[in-house]
């Protein structure tokens, strides 16, 4: 009788969410994806602009919000959207990535649409296929807490969404080629600020206010040191995590990284009557790249006095990891919801297992691959996603990856990794290179818990923090170092992992969480996993077409 009784009960929950997330309020774009010749950096090349603008619209939401939007393809290639943080409830068939999603051909026009998990931040899109971010696509993504959720901060005056990258004067077909024949991306020719050159944008500031910037490393392959003349900067929520506040005069934004930070106008008179610099310059690289934009007051003259303000030494990596170490959860504040952060107590909870990963470098037919414990991902003649949900044969067998580290050869292959619905995993990312390495995962959030220098090992854990460690989805991994993340598998689905680099992810540095319910090990059963159904506008390719 017990049993029957908590079914009901359970059946009435799915029945209430599922009447909450239809009158849930709904926004919608359209959003036209074409080429526009710009000159940028000096050089005339084909940028993807979408409705005419480089960056594109800023995707404005509140957490719980349907997000309708309607993507014509207006490009001579196939083209897919990916959403960078957002936690699309029960629905990895809005993903946008290639494992998920048949693309959106030439000419045609598709609509994505999913409602954002409860989650506030900022983050960004960016198109997911062919190398295609290299010639923009990308735009800022802002969620808003929901009216009765207080923000733990004064309201600002006005916010900037600032999207900062490395650029190629080199066409994205061009770079696209010189993987495909084995060759390593080249140094980027510059540092842009929402799409312009040095000394072209600006941001204007009256005389104390509040500003809340909106910061998101776009770029393809370059940590950046971002950081304003005069101005100190309180860093206030990472990827939709509020954190402790704390000032900061420069912040190491990661591949895919976002950070929003409060910063005071002056309102002195001598102060207040000027212009400044804001700079990224380029980290952990031999070849040291720079942007410029500027903060402008009224009647300031338009270029700033002084000296451009010093970061970090290039290489000095202990000091990126000791502001990485300082960034922690704030316990006592609500992000989506009224409850605090802190209320969920992820050091309380049993770890269900521990997957160990580490990114290499291998050859294949003689030209460069990259790969996650020897395995360099390739794709199948059709999206996972689908090939799981029609039970497609002879595509690939789920959970023969090997999730640790091994001494076999290298290999190509399609790797899939299951885990179970709710599970609360312990993933260890190995960095054995000479290189900074930035990971994603699509779908949910994880707390990086620990990090350090060499190899892990079980005595690692020790050190772990338990208590506050900053929630988001993606994490940096130093050379010759480890990081510790530990992520509740909570939304269903097929998710992707990635390297954020560019040239890594095009590579193959990737793989395939396969989320299933419980109960639901008996292969047979596996497309009942999926909470959302299948869209009824899915797009078919490859076996689906035959």
């Amino acid at each position: 009788m017990r049993y029957v009784v908590v079914e009901v009960l359970l059946l009435i929950l799915v029945v209430l969410l599922e009447l909450t997330n239809a009158s849930a309020p709904c926004v919608s774009y359209e959003w036209v994806v074409s080429y526009s010749e710009r000159s940028i950096l000096g050089s005339n090349k084909q940028v993807i602009v979408i409705n005419g603008m480089f960056p594109g619209p800023i995707l404005t939401a509140t957490a719980d919000d349907v997000v309708n939007v309607n993507i014509f393809n207006h490009l001579n290639e196939p083209f897919l959207m990916t959403w960078n943080g957002l936690r699309m409830r029960k629905n990895s068939w809005q993903d946008g990535v290639q494992g998920t999603n048949c693309p959106i051909l030439p000419g045609k026009n598709w609509t994505y649409s999913f409602q954002i998990k409860d989650q506030i931040g900022s983050y960004f899109y960016f198109p997911s296929l062919l190398l295609q971010k290299a010639a923009g696509g990308y735009g800022a993504i802002r969620v808003y807490s929901p009216e009765l959720v207080p923000v733990p901060f004064p309201r600002p005056d006005d916010e900037y969404d600032i999207l900062i990258g490395d650029w190629f004067r080199s066409n994205h077909r061009d770079l696209r080629a010189s993987l495909d024949n084995g060759l390593s991306l080249a140094t980027p020719d510059g540092i842009l600020f929402n799409g312009l050159g040095p000394e072209e944008a600006f941001f204007a500031f009256q005389p104390g206010k509040t500003y809340r910037l909106r910061i998101s490393n776009v770029g393809l392959k370059s940590t950046l040191n971002f950081r304003i003349q005069d101005h100190d900067m309180l860093l206030v929520e990472t990827e939709g995590t509020y954190v402790q506040k704390r000032t900061y005069s420069s912040l190491d934004i990661h591949v895919g990284q976002s950070y929003s930070v409060l910063v005071t106008a002056k309102t002195d008179q001598v102060g207040s009557c000027r212009s400044y610099y804001i700079f990224a310059s380029t980290r952990f690289s031999n070849s040291y790249r720079t942007g410029i934009a500027y903060i402008r007051y009224p009647n300031s003259p338009l270029l700033p006095v002084g000296p451009i303000p010093q970061g970090p030494e290039s290489w000095d990596f202990a000091s990126s990891v000791r502001q990485t170490l300082s960034i922690r959860e704030d316990l006592n504040v609500g992000a989506s919801r009224p409850n605090p952060q802190g209320s969920y107590h992820y050091g309380r909870v049993n770890v269900s297992r521990t997957l160990i990963f580490q990114n290499d470098v291998m050859q294949s037919a003689n030209k460069l691959r990259y790969a996650i414990n020897g395995v360099s991902f390739v794709f199948p003649d059709t999206p996972l996603k689908l090939i799981d949900h029609f039970r497609l044969k002879n595509s690939f067998v789920p959970d023969t990856f090997q999730t640790y580290p091994s001494n076999r050869p290298s290999s190509l292959g399609t790797s899939v990794v299951d885990v179970l619905y709710r599970d609360f995993v312990h993933i260890v990312f190995e960095n054995p290179l000479n290189e900074l390495q930035s990971w994603h995962i699509d779908g949910h959030n994880f707390f990086v818990v620990g990090l350090g220098y060499g190899g892990w090992s079980e005595s690692k854990r020790s050190g772990y923090n338990l208590v506050d460690a900053v929630s988001r989805s993606t994490v940096q991994v130093f050379p010759y170092s480890w990081v510790a993340i530990l992520v509740a598998m909570d939304n269903q689905g097929m998710w992707n992992m990635r390297s954020q680099k560019a040239e890594q992810w095009y590579l193959g540095q990737e793989l395939y969480f396969r989320v299933k319910g419980e109960g639901e090990e008996d292969p047979s059963n596996i497309p009942a996993r999926d909470e959302s159904p299948i869209p009824e506008n899915v797009i078919r390719c490859g076996r689906l077409l035959q």
